[in-house]
């Protein structure tokens, strides 16, 4: 696996790269959801790229940027067992020159559930991946089922910029215990992680509700119920899968979406209905 951290070196590797080329973007702390969207991809693709890259401009003022976990020499060995070829790992400074300012503003869709919560979040994330995509220039960018607003988003942002990229949404990889697998939940202690399944539990006893006929309100107060009493529920809802609408009554295709915190961490879920 070539590794680069230079954009005009990772602009060479990919451009001299096999084609059709799969592009995975991540920010490290790599865990079996992530390798699964290499596993997805790679039998299709002459060649399978990856970044890793914590990008400030996602994180808000009190968000966890400074300690989010990082261990490139571990990820780098994971997705070079799994297959990666190019692997762009790049510092701040190289992707944000001094006086940096430009940003991609994905619109309305970008202000509700993890856009209210997260103010300028979505812009953060439509921007570096306009400009990865711009460095490694793939066929296929591949993304996880579990950031579903993240997704419909980048559909939208690759769609009307004409992107020319196929967007390829793996689904959520879980735990055993139906938790789904983040980043984030190296930092649950042991109370918390017996507490955390309980998100996954909210939304399906929503699903289930709602596919019995009923409408959303009946299904949200089900839902509430199985979240441990130790969460603190910031959404629950059932919206549009196109446009992330909110939904009176279960209409496919549709997400299921929740976000609650578990002592100090932060973990959202859904569930795709097609």
């Amino acid at each position: 696996m070539e590794q680069v951290a230079v954009i005009a070196r990772a602009r060479a590797l990919f451009g001299a790269s096999p084609r059709p080329l799969a592009f995975v973007p991540t920010m490290g702390a790599l865990h079996a959801g992530h390798l699964e969207l290499v596993r997805q991809v790679r039998p299709r693709a002459a060649t399978v790229g990856a970044s890793i890259f914590v990008n400030p401009l996602q994180f808000g003022a009190n968000e966890d940027l400074v300690r989010y976990p990082r261990d490139l020499e571990r990820d780098s060995l994971k997705l070079a067992a799994e297959g990666v070829d190019v692997l762009f790992a790049p510092d701040a400074a190289e992707m944000y020159a001094p006086g940096f300012s430009t940003s991609v503003d994905p619109g309305p869709l970008a202000t509700v559930f993890e856009g209210a919560v997260r103010p300028g979040h979505f812009r953060g994330v439509a921007t570096v991946i306009v400009k990865l995509l711009n460095v490694v220039q793939p066929d296929t960018l591949v993304l996880g089922q579990k950031d579903a607003q993240q997704a419909v988003i980048l559909r939208k942002v690759l769609r009307e910029l004409d992107a020319g990229v196929n967007l390829e949404v793996v689904p959520t990889v879980r735990e055993p215990d139906g938790l789904a697998m983040s980043s984030r939940n190296a930092y649950l202690d042991t109370a918390q992680r017996t507490a955390a399944p309980s998100l996954h539990r909210a939304l399906s006893a929503v699903l289930e509700v709602l596919e019995r006929g009923a409408g959303k309100l009946d299904a949200l107060a089900a839902g509430a119920k199985q979240l441990d009493a130790s969460a603190k529920l910031e959404y629950l809802d059932v919206v549009d899968a196109e446009d992330f609408a909110p939904l009176e009554r279960l209409r496919r295709p549709a997400f299921v979406i929740g976000a609650a915190r578990f002592g100090t961490t932060r973990l959202i879920d859904n569930l795709w209905v097609r």
